[in-house]
C-alpha cells in the first residue's frame, strides 16, 4: 500500500528521522501542493497536507442567482409535529 500511496503524483513517503531532519524543505513541499505520507520503519502512519487557503477577498453575492428559488412556505411556521419530534412547543 505505501508503494502505491507513493507513486501516485504529487505524495512524497517520508520516514520519521528523514522528516524531522528537513522538516523546512518538505514544508516548503506542501505548501506547494504536494502530499507527504510520513512513515515509520516504511509503515505509513500519517499524512501531511497543506491547510486550505483563507480567502482574500469577501465571496460575492448571487453566485447562485437563478438556480434554486425559495419556497413561499420557507417562512411559515414548522409543523407541530415536527416541533414535538425535538421537545419544542409552540410559543
Amino acid at each position: 500500500m505505501t508503494r502505491k500511496l507513493a507513486e501516485c503524483v504529487g505524495v512524497i513517503k517520508l520516514n520519521m528521522h528523514k522528516a524531522k531532519t528537513h522538516l523546512s524543505k518538505y514544508l516548503a513541499k506542501v505548501k506547494a501542493e504536494e502530499r507527504i505520507v510520513l512513515c515509520k520503519r516504511n509503515h505509513p502512519i500519517a499524512e501531511i497536507t497543506a491547510l486550505p487557503q483563507r480567502l482574500t477577498h469577501a465571496r460575492p453575492i448571487g453566485l447562485a442567482k437563478g438556480r434554486f428559488t425559495v419556497p413561499r412556505s420557507f417562512s411559515e411556521p414548522l409543523p407541530d409535529a415536527f416541533l414535538q419530534a425535538f421537545g419544542r412547543k409552540r410559543k
